[in-house]
C-alpha cells in the first residue's frame, strides 16, 4: 500500500480462508482466526461468500449479524472490504445451483428493496467498505436483448437506489465484452458508479478496457472517471489452474509476469486522478494470490524507487 496524490493503492485477495497459505500468510492450517492473521499482512480483502444467495424459488440467503460482527472484530479501522452483492440482485434467472431447477426469471433481479435489505444487514461495515460490487454474468440474448436494454435497466435501478443505498459506494462488473461501449460507461458515470475491471475469462485485458473507458469519459486530471478503482485479477482458465495446482494455492503454476506492469500502469493512472485503487487477486490468476501480490509489491517498490532517484 502507498499513497500518491492523497489516494491509496491496496492489494488484497478474493476471499481468504485457504489453509494452503500456511507460511505465506498464516501460522497454521486450523485453530486460528484467518481474517485476523490475514489483516496483519494485507490491508484489504474481497468478500464473495454473500454473492451466493439465490438457491431456491422463495428465499434468498443474506448475511447474519454474528458474521458481520466477527469480521469487524478481526480487523482494524484502517482495513477495507470490497464486497460482492448477492447474486439474487444480479442474476436474471435462477442459477444452476438452485435447489428447484427453474427456467423462469428471477423475481429479485435488480430489486432495490433486496439490495437495501442486504446493505442494512452489513451496515456496521459501512465505514470499512470500499465498494459493493454488482457482478453480472454473461447476459446472452435469452437473458437480455442487448446493451441498450441493459443500460436502460441499470440506469433505472441505480436511480431507484438513491433512497436505499445512501452513501454506500457501488461498482458494476459485467461479463459481456460487447457491452464495454460508450453508452455503458456513460450510464455508470452519470450515477458516479465505477466500472469494476475483471481481468480474465473471455474479456479483453483490463488495460485495454481502461483505455476505452478513458477515451469515453475524458483524458485529463479531474475528469469524469468515477472511483474507487477496482481491478480483479481472475485469470483466463479456472479449470486449468485447478488441475495444475491440485487446488493447493501455495505456488505459481501459470506465470503472467508480462501483464503485471501494464495492470500497475492502470492503477497508477487511477491514483494520479485521485482515486483509491483496490487490486483484488484470485488464486486462479497464477495459482497463488499471495505470491502474485508479492510480485506486484516488488514492482510497485521498484517504480517508486526509480521515481525517487
Amino acid at each position: 500500500m502507498y499513497a500518491e496524490c492523497m489516494s491509496i493503492l491496496r492489494f488484497g485477495t478474493c476471499s481468504w480462508k485457504y489453509p494452503s497459505w500456511k507460511g505465506l500468510v498464516y501460522s497454521a492450517t486450523k485453530g486460528i482466526n484467518y481474517l485476523r492473521e490475514y489483516s496483519r499482512r494485507y490491508r484489504a480483502v474481497e468478500i464473495d461468500q454473500w454473492f451466493w444467495s439465490l438457491f431456491d424459488t422463495d428465499s434468498v440467503k443474506l448475511p447474519v449479524a454474528d458474521t458481520v460482527a466477527e469480521y469487524l472484530a478481526s480487523v482494524d479501522e484502517e482495513f477495507r472490504f470490497t464486497i460482492k452483492a448477492p447474486n439474487a440482485v444480479t442474476l436474471t434467472h435462477f442459477s444452476r445451483h438452485a435447489k428447484q431447477r427453474r427456467s423462469g426469471v428471477n423475481p429479485y433481479f435488480l430489486s432495490a428493496s433486496l439490495l437495501g435489505d442486504f446493505l442494512s444487514r452489513i451496515a456496521p461495515m459501512r465505514e470499512r467498505t470500499a465498494c459493493v460490487i454488482l457482478q453480472f454474468e454473461y447476459l446472452n440474448r435469452q437473458k437480455m436483448s442487448g446493451l441498450a436494454e441493459f443500460c436502460e435497466r441499470i440506469d433505472a435501478f441505480l436511480t431507484s437506489l438513491r433512497d436505499v443505498a445512501g452513501s454506500w459506494p457501488l461498482g458494476v462488473e459485467i461479463r459481456n465484452p460487447n457491452y464495454l461501449e460508450a453508452r455503458y460507461f456513460e450510464t455508470l458515470a452519470r450515477h458516479r458508479v465505477p466500472h469494476v475491471f475483471c481481468h480474465g475469462y473471455y474479456l479483453p485485458p483490463a488495460p485495454l478496457v481502461y483505455e476505452k473507458m478513458r477515451a469515453v469519459l475524458g483524458d485529463s486530471a479531474g475528469d469524469g472517471i468515477p472511483g474507487p478503482g477496482v481491478i480483479r485479477l481472475l485469470g483466463p482458465d479456472r479449470k486449468g489452474i485447478e488441475e495444475a495446482s491440485g487446488k493447493r494455492w501455495d505456488r505459481v503454476v501459470a506465470p503472467r509476469d508480462e501483464e503485471l506492469p501494464q495492470l500497475l500502469d492502470v492503477a497508477a493512472d487511477m491514483l494520479g486522478r485521485g482515486l483509491d485503487v483496490y487490486v483484488n487477486v484470485n488464486n486462479h490468476y497464477e495459482g497463488s494470490a499471495p505470491l502474485t501480490i508479492e510480485k506486484l509489491e516488488r514492482l510497485t517498490r521498484a517504480t517508486r524507487d526509480r521515481a525517487g532517484s
